[in-house]
C-alpha cells in the first residue's frame, strides 16, 4: 500500500508539459513528423517555419511560467506575458548539423504496409455494405505478423458495440475465409496450425507430398511441432524418404506471413535518430535533421492578444475568445519546449553511449563492445534510468558500419578466467556459432554448451546458457534435431 501511495504521489507531481515530454521522448524519428503534423492540425497557434530576426532564448522547458494562466479564466485576463512577442517567435532547433536537404532523408527502404496491401485486395471483393463493414473490422484485427488473435465472438461484440452492426461468428467466418485468400498466403490465420494449412492449400494439391503435409499439419500438428516423427511415421505408415520430403515442404512455409515484403506499393523509410561520423579518429555526433523541426508561435494568433489589450475588455465574447487564445498559446509553447528538451536529452544520452563504447564506434569490432547497462549511462548523465530506457528502446544511430538500434549496445558482463568482463553479446555470438555448427542429428544440449563455454574461459551457468539461447530465439536441442 505504501509503494502504491508513493507511486500515485509521484505521478500527481508530473506537469502536463513533463507528460508531453515523456511521450515525445519515446517515439522514434520516423514517427516524430507525424506527431508534429497532428499538433499543427489541432493547434492554430503553432506554425512551421522560423523567425530569422529572433535570437533563441534559453528557458527551462519544465517551467511553471504559464500554469497560473489556467486559473479562473473568467477573472480579468492577465495577458502581459503573452505580449512579449519574442517568447513565441520561431527558432531553429539545435542538433540539425550542417546537412543539406538531401541528407535529411537518410533512407533505408522497407516494404509497403501490410494494411495497405490488404485493403487494396479487399476492394476487389464483391460484398454488400454489411459484409464490407465486417471485413474491414477483421482486417483491422490482423496484427503485424499476419495473425488474428482476438476471438471471433470478441470481434462480433466489437462490431455490435462500436459500429452498431449485428452479426454472428458464422457470418464472420464466411467473410474471414475470403480474406484468407489474400496475399501473402497464410494471412488472417488464428493459429500457427491454420496459417500453415492455408499456405499448403495454395500449393499444388495434386502433389501427394503436399496432400500428406496438409494431413500431418491438420491431424498430427502436436506431434509435428514436438518433432515426434517416429509417431507420425507409425500412424501414417510412411517411409523416412517420404517424411523428409514432407518436412522440406513444411519448413519452407512462412510462420509469420505479415512479415513478407510486398513487391509493389509505396516505399517507407527507416530513419536513424543520430548520425555518427568518424573524422580521422574524431567521432562527431549529430541529431538527424528530422529531429530538428522549425516551429514557431503564430504571429497573427499572438496579435489577437494585443488587440484585446487595447480594447475596453468589457466584451464577454471577446474575453472568451482570448481565453481560448491563451490556452492555445500555452499549448504551442509547451510543445516547442518539449521538442527542444527531447533533442537535448537525445544528444546527452547518445554522447554518453559513444564515450562508453568509443572503441567499438571507431572500429566496428563487436568484440570491443564493453558490458553496459542502462544505469551506467544514467549515472554518466545524471538522469533517471527510465529516461535512458525510453531513449534506448526506440532510437537508432547511423554509423559507417550500418544502422544500429541503441539497445544493441546494452548488455551485461560475463566474467572470464582472466578476471576480465566481456559483453554478453560476445558470448551470445559464440553460442550461436556453436549451435550453427553442431551435428544436426545430435544437437548440443544446454549442459554441453555450458561445458564448452567454460572450457573456453567463460564463467557461465547452464541457466544463463538457456536464457541466452531463448533470447536468440533458438529452440532446445530436441527441437533442433533434423533428419
Amino acid at each position: 500500500m505504501q509503494k502504491l501511495s508513493l507511486s500515485q504521489s509521484l505521478q500527481q507531481k508530473l506537469s502536463p508539459q513533463q507528460i508531453q515530454f515523456i511521450k515525445l521522448l519515446q517515439i522514434p524519428t520516423a514517427e516524430l513528423e507525424t506527431r508534429i503534423e497532428e499538433e499543427l492540425e489541432i493547434n492554430p497557434a503553432l506554425e512551421e517555419g522560423m523567425d530569422e530576426e529572433y535570437e533563441q532564448k534559453e528557458e527551462d522547458p519544465f517551467s511553471d511560467e504559464f500554469d497560473d494562466d489556467y486559473k479562473d479564466l473568467n477573472n480579468d485576463l492577465d495577458i502581459d506575458p503573452y505580449l512579449q512577442n519574442e517568447d513565441y517567435a520561431g527558432y531553429k532547433m539545435q542538433g540539425d548539423g550542417n546537412y543539406s536537404e538531401e541528407d535529411r532523408e537518410m533512407p533505408l527502404a522497407t516494404s509497403s504496409t501490410l494494411l495497405d496491401s490488404l485493403l487494396q485486395q479487399f476492394g476487389y471483393l464483391q460484398l454488400n455494405d454489411h459484409q464490407r463493414t465486417i471485413g474491414l473490422q477483421l482486417i483491422g484485427s490482423i496484427e503485424a505478423d499476419g495473425y488474428i488473435r482476438r476471438s471471433m465472438q470478441a470481434i462480433v461484440n466489437d462490431l455490435a458495440f462500436s459500429q452498431n452492426v449485428f452479426t454472428d461468428t458464422e457470418e464472420l467466418e464466411e467473410v474471414l475465409q475470403k480474406i484468407q485468400t489474400f496475399d501473402p498466403p497464410g494471412i488472417g490465420a488464428r493459429s500457427l496450425q491454420e496459417c500453415l494449412v492455408l499456405q499448403l492449400r495454395r500449393k499444388d494439391t495434386t502433389d501427394p507430398y503436399v496432400i500428406l503435409a496438409i494431413r500431418i499439419i491438420e491431424d498430427f500438428f502436436d506431434e509435428f511441432s514436438k518433432k515426434h516423427y517416429d509417431k507420425i511415421q507409425r500412424r501414417l505408415n510412411i517411409s523416412d524418404d517420404s517424411l523428409k520430403k514432407v518436412i522440406d515442404i513444411i519448413i519452407k512455409l512462412n510462420p509469420k506471413p505479415g512479415s513478407v515484403e510486398s513487391e509493389g506499393g509505396s516505399i517507407q523509410y527507416l530513419i536513424p535518430d543520430f548520425i555518427l561520423t568518424n573524422n580521422n579518429g574524431k567521432l562527431d555526433l549529430t541529431l538527424n535533421a528530422k529531429n530538428a523541426p522549425e516551429l514557431r508561435i503564430s504571429r497573427s494568433f499572438a496579435d489577437m492578444l494585443d488587440t484585446y489589450d487595447k480594447s475596453s475588455k468589457q466584451n464577454k465574447s471577446l474575453k472568451e475568445t482570448v481565453s481560448f487564445v491563451k490556452q492555445k498559446l500555452d499549448a504551442a509553447k509547451w510543445f516547442i519546449d518539449a521538442i527542444k528538451q527531447r533533442q537535448q536529452t537525445l544528444l546527452k544520452t547518445m554522447n554518453a553511449i559513444v564515450r562508453f563504447q568509443y572503441d567499438f564506434f571507431l572500429s566496428g569490432d563487436e568484440s570491443k563492445l564493453r558490458p553496459m547497462i542502462l544505469k551506467d549511462i544514467a549515472n554518466l548523465i545524471d538522469m533517471d534510468v527510465s529516461t535512458v530506457s525510453r531513449v534506448a528502446n526506440s532510437k537508432s544511430v547511423q554509423t559507417e558500419f550500418g544502422i544500429y538500434p541503441l539497445k544493441y549496445f546494452f548488455s551485461e558482463g560475463i566474467a572470464t578466467d582472466s578476471g576480465e568482463d566481456v559483453s554478453s553479446r560476445e558470448v551470445k555470438n559464440i553460442l550461436k556459432d556453436l549451435i550453427d555448427n553442431e551435428p544436426k542429428l545430435n544437437p548440443l544440449s544446454d549442459d554441453k554448451l555450458e561445458k564448452i563455454l567454460n572450457d573456453r574461459g567463460y564463467n557461465i551457468a547452464r541457466r544463463t546458457v538457456a536464457k541466452y539461447r531463448e533470447q536468440l530465439n533458438i529452440p532446445v536441442a530436441r527441437l533442433r534435431k533434423q533428419l
